[in-house]
């Protein structure tokens, strides 16, 4: 995706998070209704924080969560450009890290909540045979499933493992780039490509019978997901409970049920 392409999209985006946040302003003032909240969370997040949100509102009726997914650097320029957006979880420690050093997430409300490792996936019956990451180098293998390498997680921890082991210049013209894993997914669902590169848990949500785990992919260093408030929330108190929620018990077993870790110290000051 250029950058014009993720730009515009950042910018409807935003447009569009401004509309339902006035909207939502003006029910709450003519109807009382429950105060609304936006999350903004990577979209690998999209089916465990839809399980999430049923369960936070059914325990807090006066909070109405909508959520909003995408990749995290696309998420993160939404709220750099002024989107009303309440809490930020993305995938991506880096980009909570750049929110964090210019001032918009609140600090000490920042939290690693869960965690996943990469995996090779290909098209059910595994056709070219391929077992490692290092077969994603041979010639049969044509188009492979990834996302953006600055905008996705998925995307620049499969770069950097692919660059360590040597075999980025020979799969990198291979590649067929997505907005988020899961557009990456549905690719190697639907066979229009080789193989691609998504998150363990997203294997658990693929469509039955479509898809094979092939190998886990080597990492460096862990992947981690930050939660926090964003500073320009009208609703700090609401958004807390929300990040409490997930960090905590009932929110930390809903993860685990989707096949995501807990990252042992949030779960003990939790």
């Amino acid at each position: 995706m250029n950058k014009r392409n993720q730009t515009l999209m950042v910018v409807t985006a935003i447009i569009i998070l401004i509309v339902i946040s006035a909207f939502s302003i003006n029910s709450n003032d003519e109807e009382q209704t429950p105060t609304s909240i936006i999350i903004s969370a990577s979209a690998v997040l999209t089916e465990v924080f839809t399980d999430m949100e049923e369960e936070f509102e059914a325990e807090n009726p006066d909070i109405d969560v909508i959520m909003n997914f995408a990749n995290a650097g696309s998420l993160r320029m939404q709220i750099e450009g002024g989107g009303p957006i309440d809490v930020y979880a993305p995938a991506d420690r880096v980009q909570m890290d750049i929110l964090t050093s210019a001032g918009f997430v609140y600090n000490d409300s920042r939290k690693d909540f869960a965690g996943s490792y990469l995996v090779i996936i290909v098209p059910k019956g595994n056709v070219l045979n391929i077992t490692t990451m290092e077969d994603l180098s041979k010639p049969e293998v044509k188009r492979i499933a990834f996302t953006d390498t600055e905008a996705s997680t998925v995307g620049k921890y499969a770069k950097q493992s692919l660059i360590e082991k040597g075999l980025w210049n020979s799969v990198q013209n291979k590649m067929i780039i997505g907005d988020t894993v899961k557009n990456a997914m549905v690719h190697v669902e639907r066979g229009e490509v080789d193989a691609g590169f998504v998150f363990m848990t997203d294997v658990k949500t693929a469509k039955p019978d479509t898809i094979e785990l092939i190998t886990s992919v080597p990492m460096s260093e862990t992947i981690n997901y930050p939660i926090a408030v964003v500073t320009s929330t009208q609703h700090q108190k609401e958004s807390q409970r929300f990040v409490d929620f997930v960090t905590g018990e009932k929110g930390s077993s809903i993860l685990e049920q989707y096949g995501f870790t807990i990252p042992k110290h949030d779960l003990e000051g939790a």
